[in-house]
């Protein structure tokens, strides 16, 4: 892959990252209602998930997802399903939210992780947007596994950056500015735009045949 080829895809992919969306929006609501750790591990989930959705992309799999009417639809219905039951579950144990460690019925770090791994890999708007994205970076003249190589190692790199730089700032919102009482409606607000973006998930539409 050439330099400014690499460049380009670095400053599209922190781009993409930084822009508000349901893997961003769960680690902001976690980071300000359960706090640091749970955010760090629900992050973590995500990257992992970004990089199955990406590396599967790059398999073709998306292509496959994108190719048929059934599957595509029900991977939406599943994700949309999925961000809807977070939020309901985020506004459910809101009167919960404190600045001390999470209360039983909040968000542990297995399940922490485990949300960010879903929420990003159950998103059929992911699978679509990287195909779209990505070839625009590939060279047919070389190698695509060495450009997928240098590629998916990038982009895990930068979401990994930008899921703790808004950790971090969540983090320190709620330890400085965050009164306690208001921790419980910051939990409601982060479920009520979890649920927000489900039903957002569930306009988007296949493209194709």
């Amino acid at each position: 892959m050439a330099l400014e080829t690499w460049l380009g895809f670095l400053l599209a992919s922190t781009a993409i990252l930084i822009l508000p969306g349901p893997t961003v929006l769960l680690v902001l609501s976690i980071a300000l209602s359960q706090g640091r750790r749970v955010a760090l591990a629900t992050g973590a989930g995500a990257v992992l998930g970004g990089f199955v959705t990406f590396s599967a992309t790059l398999g073709g799999l998306g292509a496959v997802v994108l190719g048929s009417a059934a599957l595509f639809t029900v991977l939406k219905w599943v994700g949309v399903a999925y961000l809807v039951w977070l939020g309901l579950r985020l506004i459910l144990s809101a009167p919960k939210a404190s600045l001390a460690l999470p209360a039983a019925g909040g968000v542990d770090l297995r399940r922490g992780f485990a949300h960010g791994v879903a929420v990003t890999a159950l998103n059929p708007k992911s699978i679509a947007f990287f195909i779209a994205f990505v070839p625009q970076f590939l060279d047919p003249m070389r190698s695509y596994l060495t450009q997928a190589s240098v590629m998916v190692p990038s982009y895990v790199t930068l979401a990994v950056i930008n899921v703790l730089g808004y950790t971090l700032l969540a983090d320190t919102l709620r330890m400085r500015l965050l009164r306690p009482s208001v921790l419980p409606w910051i939990a409601r607000m982060g479920g009520i735009s979890l649920i927000g973006m489900g039903m957002l998930t569930a306009t988007v539409s296949r493209v194709g045949p």
